[in-house]
């Protein structure tokens, strides 16, 4: 735990920028940890110790540089406020959240390499965030890498996890690629999954297999009649013909 004198020194969260200013290069950076914030808030919407952040500024450094963020596409934290002081958050201030630091945190790798495999690697073992998560779906093979790649800190290092969906038992929540609709699209995304490996569906996804199941009795209901008909018609002719 750091000192009272040395927090009274540190910016606080109405000083600091809320992330690095920098764009994304790709619409997935976007889409794909909303996407995952959104189902996480219908599946804990009774619970109010969470909080999940979309490329929002984390800072934790209180050494030489406390106002240089790292800025994850979306990062997960457990034992904190969902709304603190019923304002929404600018950033993620870790001495102001006391002192926990995201459980989880993710990567969506771009067109333009961002240090996803060493450098970001490095400062989220430094922050403490127990799983990190680099999805690349697109430049996989540019970067010899896999798409879904898990990390779990172990003594301050991360090491590569096996298996997908991948279960964090730490956060109650398993998560892993599936394909699904989200705005419009049918594609792949991120999914969060519970433990025996079943997807938690999206509004939209419920949506749409609702109507098709809809659609499919409707169609096996008209064959059947159809059926029927075609029977009727035949027991009619028969008993003509007698």
């Amino acid at each position: 735990m750091i000192k009272s004198k040395d927090k009274i020194e540190l910016p606080s969260s109405a000083e600091l920028p809320e992330s690095d200013g920098l764009p994304v290069d790709n619409e997935l950076h976007i889409l794909v940890p909303n996407f995952l914030g959104f189902i996480l808030g219908f599946i804990w919407a009774e619970r109010f110790d969470w909080f999940w952040g979309t490329n929002m500024g984390i800072y934790y450094s209180r050494s030489v540089h406390p106002r240089v963020p790292i800025v994850p596409d979306g990062f997960l934290s457990l034992g904190v406020e969902r709304i603190r002081e019923n304002r929404l958050r600018r950033s993620y201030v870790v001495w102001e959240e006391n002192d926990i630091a995201p459980i989880f945190a993710l990567e969506i790798v771009s067109l333009t390499p961002g240090g996803e495999y060493d450098e970001k690697m490095r400062r989220y073992s430094q922050l403490g965030s127990l799983y990190y998560l680099i999805y690349n779906p697109d430049f996989w093979q540019r970067d010899r890498r896999e798409p879904f790649e898990m990390y779990r800190l172990v003594n301050g290092t991360y090491q590569r996890q096996i298996g997908e969906p991948f279960w964090m038992p730490e956060i109650g929540l398993g998560i892993g690629r599936s394909i699904g609709f989200h705005k419009g699209f049918q594609r792949e995304w991120l999914y969060w999954f519970d433990e025996r490996g079943n997807r938690y569906n999206s509004p939209e996804d419920t949506a749409i297999l609702e109507r098709q199941q809809r659609e499919l009795a409707e169609q096996e209901a008209n064959q059947l009649k159809s059926l029927l008909a075609r029977y009727q018609n035949r027991f009619g002719e028969l008993a003509e013909n007698e």
